[in-house]
């Protein structure tokens, strides 16, 4: 698939988590505050980040990564969304594509659902021997405002080769100012998340009998393994993430400016060298009335 085997959709996760976060919010902010009257949009995007598996090289400009996107959001809630991912990192370089298909429903000016479905295309080499554990997610995100504080409850289940669930509660705030410096809004959404998530461990034991198994060694040809490997399901939490993305709006532009840093935790039975790390990435959008 990729130049590094251990690179999954799980060693994705925190980037997907929180970079579909903000487009995700930006998208339900600005649904609430257009008019009642404005039609379905077509928006286009190109997005960049400075490290897409955030690995302690956060300025690295080797490590840069692209992600086009387009969407369609219907004024019925229904949306559809592609973005592809590039980066200079991999081989191939565009080694993914996910295209989304959702429904976005606002109960009030307090409370939102978005419910959303994606699949994960790897562009894999012809030779590639890495399997990728999740190619399908489905989540529910839940969006609760009072004044200017917002919490977010979600909930992913991705499956493919194997199944994995996340929740994710975050809070923020939400600061808009409109109508300054020449620009239409300007919104700073500061959030603290938590990702709880399951995953498989492979943990290996010893035998019991290791001693009859040691002796038996000795004097036989055929060895018999002192090791067995056990693989079990832990649940907990993966990652704390701080978040402080900056919206700049002018008529139909808007561009998204955000800062992420990640402390990442291993499950309980995982042995996994894991650093605290941040990325920044940006995107531009251009939204079409229809």
């Amino acid at each position: 698939m990729i130049q590094k085997d251990s690179l999954t959709l799980n060693a994705l996760n925190n980037y997907f988590t929180h970079q579909d976060s903000l487009e995700i919010f930006e998208l339900i902010d600005s649904l609430l505050s257009m008019p009642a009257e404005k039609e379905s949009q077509l928006a286009v995007r190109f997005g960049y980040n400075s490290n897409i598996i955030a690995d302690n090289r956060t300025f690295n400009i080797e490590q840069f990564g692209l992600a086009p996107g387009i969407s369609y959001y219907h004024k019925t809630g229904l949306y559809a969304d592609y973005t592809a991912y590039w980066s200079k990192e991999y081989n191939p370089n565009f080694y993914l594509s996910v295209p989304s298909v959702g429904f976005l429903h606002t109960f009030a000016k307090w409370y939102s659902v978005l419910g959303e479905y994606s699949h994960y295309f790897y562009n894999q080499p012809n030779d590639s021997t890495v399997s990728v554990p999740y190619t399908n997610n489905i989540g529910l995100s839940n969006y609760f405002e009072y004044k200017r504080v917002v919490l977010r409850l979600d909930y992913y289940l991705y499956f493919g080769e194997k199944t994995g669930h996340r929740i994710m509660p975050s809070l923020g705030v939400n600061l808009v100012k409109r109508k300054w410096a020449g620009l239409d809004r300007i919104s700073f959404y500061p959030t603290f998340n938590l990702l709880f998530g399951s995953e498989e461990v492979v943990n290996y034991e010893i035998y019991p009998d290791l001693l009859a198994r040691v002796l038996y060694n000795r004097t036989h040809t055929s060895k018999l393994p002192l090791q067995y490997e056990r693989k079990h399901t832990e649940f907990g939490i993966m990652n704390y993430a701080f978040s402080a993305p900056l919206s700049l709006s002018k008529k139909d532009w808007t561009f998204l400016l955000s800062y992420v840093y990640n402390f990442p935790q291993a499950l309980p039975g995982e042995d996994l060298s894991l650093q605290n790390s941040g990325y920044i990435s940006f995107s531009i959008t251009r939204y079409f009335g229809l």
